[in-house]
């Protein structure tokens, strides 16, 4: 019974996770009430805050890293599977335009959002945007590695990205991922 127990509050967690997730990434941290959570998560509003002691803001930034987590790991395995840099950035903006467009133009970033929405004023969602992107920029450099400059290509090419997505959100288009793919082969063909 008790292995019951914990495997329902394990399910109620993920439920959590996921539904802020999913509001977080279409509405950001102002569009992912704890109502919206909670109804979208089917838990019960004690769950939450047995779950998430820390309230809203302890849930948001585990949201945060653990969707960082996800597009972090997806990233480390384009970047191993590619066969150059370029193939690399190619690999990422195809899957990033992709999960975009089939979200119905509301999956960009799941972290972008929050950071411009938070990071100024809340020094914890601030510290798991940052280690989000921090985790991203690494595996871009990983795979940049022996190029001159390849701390500098990675944060370029990460900032790329994120500008391009946000583009691409607005306009409804992938037209801005491929632009900044086709500018971000150029640069990486110059170094």
């Amino acid at each position: 019974m008790a292995e019951r127990k914990g495997r329902k509050g394990a399910e109620t967690r993920v439920r959590l996770l996921d539904a802020t997730q999913e509001l977080l990434e279409s509405g950001g941290y102002f569009g992912a009430g704890l109502n919206q959570v909670i109804a979208a998560g089917n838990a019960p509003r004690g769950s939450l805050y047995f779950h998430f002691p820390g309230g809203k803001d302890q849930l948001v930034a585990e949201s945060v890293r653990r969707a960082g987590t996800a597009i972090g790991t997806a990233l480390a395995d384009l970047a191993d599977s590619a066969p150059t840099a370029e193939a690399m950035v190619e690999s990422v903006l195809t899957f990033l335009g992709e999960r975009l467009e089939s979200s119905g133009w509301r999956k960009g970033c799941p972290v972008a959002t929050v950071a411009l929405e938070m990071a100024a004023d809340n020094d914890a969602l601030q510290e798991a945007c940052a280690e989000v992107y921090a985790s991203w920029e690494a595996a871009l450099r990983a795979r940049l590695d022996g190029r001159p400059g390849a701390d500098d290509l990675a944060v370029t090419i990460l900032a790329m990205v994120e500008g391009a997505l946000v583009l691409a959100r607005a306009r409804r288009s992938r037209e801005p991922l491929e632009r900044v793919g086709r500018q971000a082969k150029a640069l990486l063909a110059r170094t």
